[in-house]
């Protein structure tokens, strides 16, 4: 089988392990996040986030806003993930430290994939998945998401969403 075609077998498999980081702890970090410069939107993702805002107003729910205080987190442990080559939630607990001091967040949840090679496979794979789902359909009222490439064009995707 190409890799092309089991890299995202792999990444549904990766996300069925690991469970969604949402905010369960009253714990605090010390260390927050440092906001970096907010890289410009790729086409990826406007695209996820269109679609996860289509998928929201289709059942109901409102549609999410956009922030860049969002995308800079995001974007550090999407960067993080690529270093490293692979998928997880290591550190959530400051990316979730980080959005309170600095965008307001009452609550703060994340879904990560890699893998993917388009914005309607790694959506469709997190609407499949019940843990990924339920944190797309939560009650937020801001998202964003990153998406960056390793040195051999695996995409890696973090989406974070905020309560205000």
């Amino acid at each position: 089988m190409k890799l092309t075609k089991i890299l995202p077998v792999m990444a549904m498999v990766a996300l069925c392990a690991f469970s969604c980081s949402k905010e369960e702890s009253s714990e605090s970090a010390n260390d927050s996040i440092v906001l970096e410069n907010v890289p410009a939107s790729k086409t990826i993702e406007i695209e996820i986030s269109e679609l996860i805002n289509q998928y929201r107003i289709s059942i109901g729910l409102n549609p999410l806003n956009s922030l860049n205080v969002i995308k800079s987190v995001a974007y550090t442990h999407t960067e993080y993930m690529v270093s490293i080559n692979r998928m997880n939630h290591d550190n959530f607990e400051q990316r979730r430290r980080s959005l309170i001091d600095n965008a307001g967040a009452i609550t703060v949840s994340e879904n990560v994939a890699f893998g993917y090679t388009t914005a309607e496979g790694v959506v469709n794979a997190w609407l499949n998945s019940p843990t990924h789902r339920a944190i797309i359909e939560g009650n937020y009222t801001d998202f964003d998401i990153s998406a960056e490439q390793n040195s051999t064009g695996v995409w890696f995707f973090t989406n974070i969403f905020i309560k205000k």
